[in-house]
């Protein structure tokens, strides 16, 4: 169901490389969504960062493919920020070499891409965003809190079920040396290991 250049980048990923302390952060997301798939309802995760510009939308493109390579159903995925910038460049590059289809359906300052992971399933939409926007769901919904500064900078999310952070380095820190297109590689693999180590733990 998966384009294949993605899965060819799935069976790369070492789940084993995650130590004991990150999979002891990741069980608090697993617990949520592992509720929602016993009682048959839907999940909805809202990944949030800073400015919805780079870990926010690696982690939500991640999530919802993991979800669909291990058929959970009725998993929506979302990213926001606590201010709206825009989706960097360098993430739809990084996500294109490791096999999604990406094309941006409006110009301007703040792009709007279609993603997409397979050919069957309806792309993702990556813009930026603040959370709270209309576009991302109002209740029920967990706040994955992706960097550390929106996670102290919110402590309270309205309307989210749940509140769980799951930091992950910046790779901004590389952006214009001749590091960036390995760190920001780097990044999207680990995101893309911990989101398939969660939805591999849910029992359907």
């Amino acid at each position: 169901m998966l384009f294949p250049e993605i899965v060819a980048v799935i069976k790369n990923l070492n789940i084993e490389n995650i130590t004991a302390e990150r999979k002891e952060i990741l069980q608090s997301l697993i617990d949520f969504i592992q509720v929602k798939v016993t009682n048959q309802q839907e999940i909805r995760l809202n990944m949030i960062c800073t400015h919805n510009s780079r870990r926010s939308h690696l982690t939500q493109v991640w999530a919802q493919t993991a979800a669909a390579y291990f058929d959970i159903k009725n998993v929506f995925c979302y990213s926001g920020g606590t201010e709206a910038t825009a989706m960097f460049p360098m993430v739809a590059k990084t996500l294109i070499e490791q096999g999604f289809k990406i094309k941006a359906i409006s110009e301007g300052n703040n792009p709007i891409y279609s993603i997409k992971y397979s050919s069957i399933e309806h792309p993702i939409i990556g813009f930026s965003k603040t959370y709270d926007d209309d576009f991302n769901p109002e209740s029920g919904f967990a706040a994955i809190m992706t960097c550390s500064h929106a996670d102290e900078g919110c402590p309270f999310i309205a309307g989210a079920a749940k509140r769980i952070p799951i930091t992950f380095e910046d790779p901004k820190a590389y952006d214009n040396t001749p590091q960036q297109a390995e760190k920001y590689t780097e990044r999207s693999l680990q995101i893309a290991t911990e989101m398939f180590y969660v939805f591999s733990q849910i029992k359907k």
